[in-house]
């Protein structure tokens, strides 16, 4: 059995982590759907400026958004949101055969809102009413101020992809938020079923470790900190408060592996997906890696009964001079901050084109 439809059997689900025109209109994702097993897809301001940036087949939509007075923010938000419409039409199937479960794709409010919950509020639900379809997350940072607006996102119905979180103490907090979100919904007589996923970043604890321990370390802190996260979520599986709720009609926030793409060259390709081979969870996966899998990936690595040898890994790299609670906070800032900029370059394109093509009219 080839190494995705493994992760598929095990009871993990494989998202892609990328979008663009291209990928939609050259039927390249369908073929991922229909040959790697992908189930969903998630974006962020990065991957939407990498898929702006070059090429011309967002220049027609461009085009019709600039006849209809669009600007800046507002007009990228046009062309975004016809990408993800389109995905999630075509991951509608996938939606429906697992009774909501799967089928998602994501887009994320602006990442300067990261610490203004009121406004990420208002943002969250226009975008998902924009979208118009029921297998669309928003995604929101995991920072303490994105905790009470997806609280308050969960209580309004709007399903959330939490991202940016980088340990298992921001992971509690976060399914703490969503579950807070679900018990005010039933409280209020509403239907308690809003799905949310929440998204932990693996590779990048790596990066920045990689020349501050000894090589034999190397890559296996990112690995830990999902095994450490893995073992929060199911143990909140087990949760009474969590029976409570489903006993209600709620289903769990889901556990969501992210940043799985291998950064360091001497180590294996699909390090990250292997490693943290586990059921109930997803991995969202760039291209690469994607193909990578499909080629001699084996989900080997399962996480079930055993979490792994997280805390023994963890408690080395604080040995070795690794504060890994600052570390956390310091990697989600930084994450939080390099989607500004990604942001900022994103519509320093979307000006740029615009203002070329007004030009050829």
């Amino acid at each position: 059995m080839p190494g995705l439809q493994k992760l598929q059997a095990l009871g993990q689900s494989v998202w892609l982590d990328n979008i663009s025109r291209e990928l939609l209109t050259s039927g390249t994702l369908q073929r991922y759907i229909r040959d790697f097993a992908v189930t969903g897809l998630t974006s962020n301001p990065t991957i939407f400026y990498k898929a702006l940036k070059d090429g011309e087949s967002y220049d027609a939509s461009i085009r019709r958004c600039l006849d209809a007075g669009l600007t800046g923010e507002e007009l990228f938000f046009r062309l975004a949101i016809e990408d993800i419409v389109a995905a999630a039409d075509l991951f509608a199937p996938a939606h429906a055969r697992t009774s909501s479960v799967d089928g998602w794709v994501s887009l994320e409010v602006s990442p300067t809102l990261a610490y203004d919950a009121k406004a990420t509020v208002a943002e969250a639900e226009r975008l998902f009413a924009r979208a118009a379809r029921p297998n669309v997350f928003i995604k929101i940072p995991g920072t303490r101020a994105g905790l009470s607006a997806i609280e308050e996102s969960i209580f309004r119905g709007v399903p959330i992809n939490v991202t940016l979180l980088f340990s298992y103490q921001q992971y509690e907090a976060t399914a703490d938020a969503w579950l807070r979100g679900i018990e005010r919904r039933i409280e209020a007589g509403l239907d308690p079923d809003i799905a949310s996923v929440a998204s932990v970043f693996i590779s990048r604890w790596d990066v920045a470790v990689h020349d501050r321990t000894p090589a034999p370390m190397r890559n296996t802190l990112g690995i830990a900190v999902g095994q450490r996260c893995y073992r929060a979520y199911r143990e909140f599986l087990a949760s009474r408060r969590l029976a409570r709720v489903m006993n209600y009609g709620a289903r769990p926030q889901r556990l969501l592996f992210a940043s799985t793409g291998t950064k360091d060259p001497a180590a294996s390709d699909v390090l990250y997906v292997d490693a943290l081979a586990a059921p109930l969870t997803i991995n969202t996966i760039p291209e690469s890696t994607l193909a990578a899998y499909a080629d001699h990936g084996s989900a080997q690595g399962a996480l079930w009964a055993d979490f792994g040898n997280a805390d023994a890994v963890m408690a080395a790299h604080e040995e070795a001079g690794v504060d890994i609670d600052d570390l956390a906070e310091q990697l989600q800032k930084e994450g939080a901050q390099s989607f500004v900029k990604s942001w900022d370059d994103l519509l320093a394109v979307v000006a740029a084109k615009s203002a070329s093509l007004s030009s050829l009219v």
